[in-house]
Parts: C-alpha cells; sequence; structure tokens
C-alpha cells in the first residue's frame, strides 16, 4: 500500500469514534493501556457470566476501583455524550456490561438498581437456561419466559441495552419481536458461512436490524470458515455477508477479545461449565484457539481501519462500522421507554 494510502488509514483511524461491542479480557493496567494503544473510544467491559446478585454488585465495585485508579485513561460511559466525551479527552470509555442476567436472580426491581449502578448492557441469557430464557447450548430452547418478558419490559423501561449473542435462536427470535427498543447481538457471526451452533442464522440478524438494532461482528475463530488459520480478510468476509444482508447501518465490531487469560486456565474452564460448576458445555476453554491473524490484539485495530480502505469500502462506511453504528443503538436503547 503506497505511504499516502497508509496515511490516510491511519488518520482516519485517529479520528474516528471506535466502539468495540464486547470484551471479557483480563482486566488490568496493561490491558487498558493496550485498549489506548489500539484507539478505542468505548468497550463494552462484559466479564459477567454465572454470578449471583452479590457476586454481581463485586463486579461493579470492582470496576469503580479501575475507573478511580486509571482516570487519567479509563472514563465511565453511562450516555453516548460520555462516549463523546473519552474521545475528547483521549480516553477509552467504559461501558459496564453482563454476559447473563443471573445477578438479577428472580427480582426484576434488579434491573432498575443495576442501571443505576452504571450497568448499562445486559445479555439475557449466557449459553444456557435462567430464569427469563433460554442460551443456545440449552438441550431444548422453550423461547422467552414470562419472567423474561417482564426483564426486557424493565430494560426497556430503565434504558438497559439488550444483548442476544450466546442465547438461543427461539428465545432470540421472542426477544427481538417483544422489545420496544432495539436490541444488539454484540458478538456473532453469521451461520450462513460457517454451521455453528454459537453461529447465528440471517432470519435473526434481519430481525434485529429491522427493529433498528446491530450486529457486532465478533473474531471468534472456532466460528469462522478459516478457523484458527483465519486472517483479518476472512473477518472482514463475515463483515461483508452481514452488511449485504441486513445494511451498513446495523454493523459493528465486537471482538470479543479474552486477551490475558491462560487457555486452559481457571476463569476460562469455569466459563465452558454450564452455571460455572456443572457439565462442560464446549471445549472452548482448554483448546487452542487463536485470532485472526492481522488482528490478533487490540493494538493491530489499525490495521483493521486500513484492510477496509483497502478493500474500496468508503470512509462514511469504515466510521459506521468502527462506531457510528453502535452510538446510534447506544443512544436509542439507553433512551428509556414509557
Amino acid at each position: 500500500m503506497p505511504d499516502t494510502e497508509n496515511l490516510s488509514a491511519k488518520k482516519l483511524h485517529e479520528d474516528a469514534i471506535i466502539v468495540d461491542g464486547l470484551q471479557t479480557c483480563q482486566w488490568s493496567r496493561s490491558i487498558f493501556e493496550e485498549m489506548r494503544a489500539g484507539g478505542l473510544t468505548a468497550v463494552n467491559v462484559s466479564s459477567l457470566l454465572w454470578e449471583n446478585f452479590r457476586e454481581g454488585i463485586a463486579y461493579v465495585s470492582e470496576w469503580k476501583r479501575f475507573l478511580r485508579e486509571n482516570d487519567d485513561i479509563l472514563r465511565p460511559v453511562r450516555t453516548v455524550a460520555d462516549i463523546h466525551a473519552a474521545k475528547a479527552e483521549n480516553k477509552t470509555g467504559i461501558i459496564i456490561g453482563w454476559q447473563n442476567t443471573s445477578p438479577l436472580e428472580d427480582k426484576l426491581d434488579y434491573v432498575e438498581i443495576f442501571k443505576d449502578l452504571g450497568v448499562g448492557i445486559m445479555q439475557l441469557t449466557y449459553n444456557t437456561q435462567n430464569y427469563s430464557g433460554a442460551g443456545y447450548l440449552e438441550e431444548v430452547d422453550s423461547g422467552l419466559t414470562g419472567f423474561g418478558k417482564e426483564v426486557l419490559a424493565e430494560m426497556n423501561r430503565v434504558g438497559v441495552l439488550c444483548d442476544l449473542s450466546h442465547v438461543g435462536d427461539k428465545t432470540t427470535a421472542d426477544v427481538i419481536a417483544q422489545s420496544k427498543s432495539p436490541v444488539c447481538i454484540s458478538h456473532i457471526l453469521p451461520r450462513a458461512l460457517k454451521d455453528v451452533k454459537r453461529n447465528k442464522p440471517d432470519e435473526l440478524f434481519t430481525a434485529c436490524a429491522q427493529k433498528g438494532g446491530i450486529i457486532g461482528v465478533s473474531l471468534f475463530a472456532p466460528g469462522l470458515a478459516a478457523g484458527n488459520d483465519a486472517t483479518v480478510e476472512d473477518y472482514l468476509d463475515a463483515m461483508a455477508y452481514i452488511i449485504d444482508l441486513v445494511g451498513e447501518d446495523h454493523v459493528g465490531i465486537g471482538t470479543d477479545f479474552s486477551l490475558d487469560r491462560p487457555r486452559p486456565g481457571p476463569w476460562l474452564l469455569w466459563a465452558n461449565k454450564d452455571k460455572g460448576t456443572a457439565r462442560r458445555l464446549t471445549e472452548f476453554g482448554s483448546v487452542k484457539i487463536s485470532k485472526p491473524k492481522g488482528i490478533e490484539r487490540m493494538t493491530e485495530l489499525p490495521n483493521l481501519t486500513a484492510r477496509m480502505l483497502a478493500r474500496g469500502w468508503s470512509e462514511d462506511l469504515v466510521l459506521k462500522l468502527l462506531g457510528k453504528n453502535w452510538l446510534r443503538v447506544l443512544g436509542k436503547a439507553w433512551t428509556p421507554t414509557a
């Protein structure tokens, strides 16, 4: 690529608002510095998987400490204005997120309490059944439960974005149909390109987009056609497929980075057991999984922007994919409904 093209990509990346729809890293100062080095403006930090109410409070508390101790490079995000402020301050905005509604236990009132504490995104279920619905690995996906309908309505009412990434297909369809606000599938890949259960079918992407939502394209190698041999180009092929399907206004980034977590290691082995203690659900906690070459760490995110431009994608499209689409959906979902 000529130097002028490199400079153009570098400038666009530096100017862009870049939102990562989900990460589950081993949080540390070095990870936060890597967010800055990669140019990330905001990240959904969503390592909560199986926790109960008390442990959910502990996760919020941990992030209060991280934000206080790293306030030179991080800032809390509760609104879209906070993301713009993070960009202006050369910081990374932190959106506290969950991959399960397990901390709600069976208390509907807890949705508003956690929203007040700064939790802005909640994935309805993680892999298996909870009070609200079924995850994609549940033996029978019975759909959104009666309690789940109330949880979703409460999320809409107080302004929490509902995530459907690890949610079962039927439960996902039910949520999209029921929600008054846009929803997200924050870190996902298309089943049409690789037929594995973790990926989602075209009709759910289309339904999500039709309700104003967003699909965050994941770097998860087992969901990419080339697996561990995938490159950044394979990732962009998956992104291009979803863009062609739902339009350029409904696609973004959801890296699913789990950087600095050993594999196998205690956290990933725990993550891959039902409720953290029961049957092993997948082999993902112990087998080798590589991120696509060319985007294996956050420091390589500028390369993603460069490869998008190299495909002939317009600057306007690239800016939407990097963050503008996330800003729109977050703005709508974080606006409480009547």
